[in-house]
C-alpha cells in the first residue's frame, strides 16, 4: 500500500516548525467560528474521497482548467479555504515548497477535531499534491445526503471502509451545520422522526424557499465533538435522510447504540477511521508536487 510511505514524523526536520504553526492557526479559526473546525474536517473527506487525499479540491477553476469547487456536494458548501491559505502562507514562510497542502488538510482535519473537544490520533505525513481535479469524480463519489444504508454502505466500501467504519465517520455529523434544501424532503415527507425536532426545524426550513437556512447537524451540542450525534439518531432526531439511516431497523443499528452510550468507543472506532480514510491514494516520492499556493498549481 503506498499509505506505508506515509510517515509520522515526515517533516520533523524539514520544517519542525509546521505542525505547531498549524496547530495555532486552527485553533485561532476555530476560536473565532465554532463552525470552522466542521468545516475544515469537511474538506479532507472531499479531498479524500476524490482521487485520494491528494488536496484536488483547492484547486480554483481557471478559463482552461476545471476543478472540484463546483461540484453538486461543493458548490455553496464546502468553506474554510481562507484558512488554508494562511496557514499555507505562513508555512511556506517558515519553510518553503516543503510541506504540501495534502498533508495541511489532514493535519487541520485532526487539530479542528481536538479543538472541539474530540479525539486525537497521529497523523501520517508526506502527500504530494495533485496537478489535476476531477468534477465528475466529485459528482459521482462524495456520499450524497439522500442515500438510503445500502447507498452509504456502498460508497464507502468502494474506498476500502466497512460499514462499521462508515459508521464511525458519519459521526463527524456531530459537528458542523446543513443547509435546508439538504434536509427538507426529511422534514416534510418523512415519518421517522420526532416530532418536536421536526416542528422545530420547520420554523427555519419552510417547504419552499430558505433553501441556504442552516441548521447544526447536532441540535444537542452543535459545536463539541461528542458521541450526541447517535444519541440524537436513537431519539429518531437525525437531520440527514442519510444520517437517520443508520438507525431505521437495520443492520447499523446496534452500533449507533453502542455509541450513544460509549463516546470512548466512538473516539477509538473514529481516529482508526479517519487515518485509514487520510491513507487513500496519496501522492509520494516524485508524484504530484509541493504547491506554493493550495489554489493552483506551480
Amino acid at each position: 500500500m503506498a499509505s506505508a510511505q506515509l510517515t509520522t514524523n515526515y517533516y520533523s526536520s524539514s520544517c519542525p516548525n509546521a505542525l505547531s504553526i498549524i496547530k495555532s492557526a486552527v485553533n485561532t479559526a476555530v476560536n473565532n467560528e465554532a463552525r470552522m473546525g466542521a468545516s475544515l474536517l469537511r474538506l479532507h473527506f472531499h479531498d479524500c474521497f476524490v482521487n485520494g487525499c491528494d488536496a484536488s479540491i483547492l484547486l480554483d477553476d481557471t478559463s482552461n482548467f476545471t476543478g472540484e469547487k463546483t461540484a453538486v456536494p461543493n458548490a455553496n458548501s464546502v468553506r474554510g479555504f481562507d484558512v488554508i491559505d494562511t496557514i499555507k502562507s505562513q508555512v511556506e514562510s517558515s519553510c518553503p515548497g516543503v510541506v504540501s497542502c495534502a498533508d495541511i488538510l489532514a493535519v487541520v482535519a485532526r487539530d479542528s477535531v481536538v479543538a472541539l473537544g474530540g479525539p486525537s490520533w497521529t497523523v501520517r505525513l508526506g502527500r504530494r499534491d495533485s496537478t489535476t481535479a476531477s468534477l465528475s469524480t466529485a459528482n459521482s463519489d462524495i456520499p450524497a445526503p439522500t442515500l438510503n444504508l445500502s447507498g452509504l454502505i456502498s460508497s464507502f466500501s468502494n474506498k476500502g471502509f466497512s460499514a462499521n467504519e462508515m459508521v464511525a465517520l458519519s459521526g463527524s455529523h456531530t459537528i458542523g451545520q446543513a443547509r435546508c434544501t439538504n434536509f427538507r424532503d426529511r422534514l416534510y415527507n418523512e415519518t421517522n422522526i420526532d416530532a418536536s425536532f421536526q416542528s422545530s426545524l420547520q420554523a427555519n426550513c419552510p417547504s419552499s424557499g430558505g433553501d441556504n437556512n442552516l441548521s447544526p447537524l447536532d441540535t444537542k451540542s452543535p459545536t463539541t465533538f461528542d458521541n450526541a450525534y447517535f444519541t440524537n439518531l436513537v431519539n429518531n432526531k437525525g437531520l440527514l435522510h442519510s444520517d437517520q439511516q443508520l438507525f431505521n431497523g437495520g443492520s447499523t443499528d446496534s452500533q449507533v447504540t453502542t455509541y450513544s452510550t460509549k463516546s470512548t468507543t466512538f473516539f477509538t472506532d473514529f481516529a482508526n477511521a479517519i487515518v485509514k480514510m487520510g491513507n487513500l491514494s496519496p501522492l509520494t516520492g516524485t508524484s504530484g508536487q509541493i504547491r506554493t499556493n493550495c489554489r493552483k498549481t506551480n
